[in-house]
């Protein structure tokens, strides 16, 4: 079970992976464009910081869980590993913020705003924040390589990790391709919505933590590979389904994003989706017409929340969460397992759902 140790640990050393990995000696570098560089490198270690790394907590439980005898050396490179995870987390939120043109990220100014301020121009922050981005990938790439070497399995290690940035990639051309679904087939939307949650999050957030633990610690990958998606995909959409709506029932100060952000984005998502399939005519019109919009207002966002909870959405949310919760605690059940790595992965896989999205 991942303890308190574990994740100071996974904190200090994602800190210093990523410091690791970005030093670029300073003889090497145009003393003119030094201080850009350092800002990049500083911004990465920054972006680095902070959030539950619940992914990684869940690849060490999946190691632990596992339940074969492994070294000391092996778990620290299970740590490495689970922190590799971490480091593609925030490539993905760094990329994710330009894309949605977001403000804020974990209580503090996105990457390219952060960078956009250090250098006085919002293109040449824009364009530092996608490097950035890009060079967060490739460093979680370097350590998932090293840590691999030390641990079970290791070329399907290396498989599973790059499979995992692909589906990612891929989830993120379909979330984009969502925001083209008409407004008038809530069915639709919501199907689209739902086929997003299962590339672009379950993909890394669940599905290959538990694989590529499990897998680390010797389990045979046709035994790790099924089992990791029958509990993460009902797990990982679950996930997503509570992000989004703690959009709506949520605080800025626990989640670091203003609540609304969806709403005054015109996010299309399947709580919106199940707003428009369950309001009455005159709202359902007033959603359509609000996301149609370029932009919407504080008043738009308050009135968007509004509907969305009179409607029945926000419980119709909770219903699917509660759903699917019930699969992956069904999968975890019937895994051949010893109940105490059952109830460890149990415990591990119960912090991705919020009490207030039950």
């Amino acid at each position: 079970m991942s303890m308190p140790s574990d994740l100071e640990r996974i904190e200090q050393r994602i800190d210093d992976l990523v410091r690791e990995h970005l030093a670029v000696p300073d003889a090497e570098i145009a003393a003119s464009c030094r201080d850009v560089l350092h800002e990049v490198a500083t911004q990465a270690v920054v972006s680095s910081q902070g959030g539950k790394r619940l992914r990684a907590r869940l690849a060490l439980a999946a190691f632990d869980a596992a339940g074969l005898p492994v070294t000391s050396q092996a778990r620290d490179a299970m740590t490495d590993l689970a922190c590799a995870i971490e480091v593609f987390q925030t490539a993905a939120l760094v990329h994710d913020d330009i894309i949605d043109d977001s403000d804020l990220r974990r209580g503090k100014p996105s990457a390219h705003r952060a960078l956009a301020h250090q250098t006085h121009s919002e293109s040449i922050g824009r364009g530092l924040g996608l490097m950035l981005g890009d060079i967060l990938a490739t460093v979680s790439i370097s350590i998932a390589n090293a840590a691999a070497s030390s641990l079970g399995n290791p070329d399907t290690l290396r498989s599973v990790f790059l499979g995992m940035q692909r589906d990612v990639s891929v989830g993120q051309v379909l979330d984009l391709a969502v925001e083209l679904t008409p407004l008038s087939d809530p069915a639709r939307l919501a199907d689209a919505s739902l086929n997003v949650f299962r590339w672009k999050t379950a993909s890394y957030t669940t599905m290959a933590p538990l694989q590529l633990g499990l897998t680390a610690a010797g389990t045979d990958p046709q035994v790790a590979g099924p089992l990791s998606e029958r509990i993460g995909k009902p797990l990982g959409v679950a996930f997503q389904l509570a992000d989004d709506l703690l959009d709506v029932i949520g605080y800025t100060k626990n989640t670091g994003k203003p609540v609304g952000g969806d709403i005054k984005e015109g996010k299309r998502s399947v709580l919106l989706a199940d707003a428009l399939a369950l309001s009455n005519a005159d709202d359902r019109s007033e959603l359509i017409d609000m996301y149609e919009a370029p932009s919407r207002d504080a008043r738009q966002v308050r009135r968007g929340i509004e509907i969305f909870t009179t409607s029945g959405a926000v419980e119709l949310s909770r219903e699917r969460i509660r759903k699917l919760w019930a699969q992956a605690g069904q999968a975890i059940a019937e895994a051949e397992l010893p109940q105490t790595s059952r109830d460890m992965l149990l415990e591990a896989c119960r912090t991705f759902i919020p009490d207030s999205c039950l």
